[in-house]
């Protein structure tokens, strides 16, 4: 996947590319052309909807698909009538705690103690200038119960697609080996993340922890399904999170179905390469949508950064803003590097 040609500026993320699988009931009809823009070329990548026979490009969906699906598939008009839009979580605390393993007590998760905010004001104070690129840690809303509701909005998320909550890289069996992600391997190299940054980190795992969650609500659209947006202002450099899922190889998911891929290690030795897998265990990374890069407008929009750096170790991938995000701005960043080699030009 992608690395930048500086390793100062590496980011990237990795979408698999679509295979050349026989077309979906194609070779019944010949004459269907894609309602999105009425032609009948790419036959390879043309859907036919399950249940009203129409065609769409995998690339004229928004969003796009990587490849053909291999279960049923239903076109937008279909989708909205056979599908229910996601149930919300319920909002009770005692829930929220142990959907996301938060250690503190109820009581204790409702007000930080004075302790936690001296280490955040602390670990602010190390970011003095965008020059010397010191990152921030998120600063969650203080309204205790505004938390729980955007706690709430990423369970939905994860509810509604099955998939289980996970702040951390997960090492499966069957799948990579934590050994295997060694930032020696990264081609070109791994910048290596600051002693201060790093403290800059844990403390937002430590707020994850106690259930102080970055200000950020999952919303459903039905034009780019579940987004995310910012829910007070963030400054730029914030980290705001971090990329996290099943580690594998590359080579064991190049065709795969799912299409929230991310690079963590682009190896001089292809077999050596990882991406990381969010579609059993994630974050709210997950549901942070990509830019058109091959538009103005698309560019505009782009407020995150994809970054990869060697933590102590290990390869690890963050999101973080840019410039300054204002309250109710949605997230998006770039998925590709310098290379370009996954289409956007069909996204909103």
């Amino acid at each position: 996947m992608a690395s930048s040609s500086s390793p100062t500026t590496t980011l990237s993320r990795r979408r698999t590319q679509a295979p050349i699988p026989a077309p979906k009931k194609l070779s019944n009809f010949d004459d269907v052309v894609c309602q999105k823009c009425s032609s009948g070329k790419s036959p390879t990548k043309l859907l036919l909807c399950d249940k009203c026979d129409k065609g769409y490009h995998i690339f004229c969906l928004s969003p796009i698909l990587a490849k053909v699906p291999k279960s049923s598939w239903f076109c937008p008009s279909c989708s909205h009538t056979t599908t229910n839009n996601p149930k919300s979580f319920p909002l009770v605390q005692t829930k929220i705690i142990d959907f996301f393993k938060i250690q503190r007590s109820s009581e204790a998760s409702q007000i930080p103690n004075q302790d936690s905010k001296k280490k955040r004001k602390r670990s602010s104070s190390l970011v003095v200038s965008k020059k010397k690129r010191k990152l921030l840690p998120f600063t969650p809303s203080d309204d205790s119960r505004r938390r729980l509701v955007q706690m709430a909005s990423l369970a939905t998320a994860l509810t509604a697609t099955k998939t289980e909550f996970s702040n951390e890289l997960t090492y499966m069996p069957g799948m990579a080996p934590r050994d295997a992600n060694s930032p020696a391997l990264e081609h070109g190299g791994m910048q290596v993340m600051s002693k201060e940054d790093i403290e800059t980190l844990n403390l937002c795992r430590s707020m994850m922890e106690r259930g102080e969650c970055p200000p950020l609500m999952v919303v459903f659209d039905p034009v780019e399904g579940f987004t995310v947006e910012a829910d007070k202002s963030i400054k730029d450099l914030t980290i705001v999170t971090e990329y996290v899922g099943d580690v594998d190889f590359l080579k064991n998911r190049e065709y795969d179905d799912g299409d929230s891929i991310m690079t963590l290690l682009f190896a001089s030795d292809p077999s050596q390469s990882l991406v990381i897998c969010p579609d059993k265990r994630s974050n709210i990374a997950r549901f942070v949508n990509g830019i058109n890069n091959h538009t103005l407008e698309g560019k505009k929009k782009q407020n995150l950064k994809c970054v990869r750096f060697n933590v102590d170790g290990e390869c690890r991938v963050l999101l973080i803003a840019i410039r300054d995000i204002a309250k109710g701005e949605r997230l998006y960043y770039d998925y590709n590097g310098y290379e370009h080699e996954y289409p956007t030009e069909h996204f909103v």
